[in-house]
């Protein structure tokens, strides 16, 4: 082939060639938005009195988020966390408290998108306290209880006053008894930790995406998800800790 031949072969190539990409269409993307909120289950559990700081979380989807009519994030999806900061209750005041961070998602197919996002609601059995604005979660106070515990130890005071007190003073009995007793409340008080902050296994945990996490089409094929995984149900939310009859040391 001669040099005039190739001088007009490759030019009319090349322009063949782009002509072919600027016709092949861009594959479709599905942007998650900042704001979306995602419904979480809890499959371990975080509690205060044992996690700290750099301990891992983890979460599966219960619901699927949808963009432009195609589930984009299924049911069963897994979520991974750390926990960042954590506080146990005080003896004298303070409550637990700990940060939760959440930083990957992976897709039933495997496909995983590293992000960063925060608790923004918590289920509504669970006692404990969400401050949206910083996504600490907190135990909840137990002034109650421990008005109980002093009224308590107060009336089983003033009954063994009364009766040391028969047949000399009764009442005089009574008093010292109910003050003893209610000194002895207020020290089982101040000796005793409040109640630990704690997320249960199975506990809804409501997800809120601070920045867009975006997919291809071609990552949205669950057809040959590997089947997931199911553990034992967790009991979720622990009882209230105004509505239990002892302290959690």
């Amino acid at each position: 082939m001669s040099m005039r031949t190739l001088t007009v072969v490759l030019p009319l190539l090349a322009c063949s060639l782009l002509g072919q990409d600027a016709a092949a269409p861009s594959e479709k993307t599905y942007p998650v938005p900042v704001g979306t909120k995602v419904l979480l289950s809890m499959v371990n559990s975080v509690s205060t009195k044992s996690t700290v700081a750099g301990d891992r979380v983890y979460l599966e989807t219960t619901f699927p988020v949808v963009v432009d009519n195609r589930i984009v994030i299924p049911a069963g999806s897994y979520v991974m966390g750390t926990i960042t900061n954590t506080k146990r209750p005080g003896k004298v005041k303070g409550k637990g408290e700990f940060f939760l961070r959440f930083d990957s998602l992976m897709l039933p197919n495997g496909v995983t998108r590293d992000f960063r996002a925060t608790v923004s609601g918590l289920d509504g059995r669970a006692s404990e306290n969400l401050d949206k604005k910083e996504g600490v979660v907190s135990s909840e106070g137990n002034k109650s209880g421990d008005v109980r515990t002093v009224g308590e130890t107060a009336a089983m005071g003033a009954s063994i006053g009364g009766l040391a007190g028969i047949g000399r003073a009764p009442g005089m009995g009574v008093g010292i008894g109910a003050a003893a007793g209610a000194t002895a409340g207020v020290l089982g008080v101040l000796l005793t930790r409040g109640p630990d902050a704690v997320l249960a296994k199975g506990t809804t945990v409501e997800m809120v995406l601070d920045r867009p996490v975006t997919y291809l089409d071609s990552e949205l094929d669950f057809s040959k998800a590997p089947p997931q995984f199911r553990g034992p149900d967790g009991g979720g939310p622990l009882p209230s800790v105004k509505n239990q009859g002892s302290r959690r040391f």
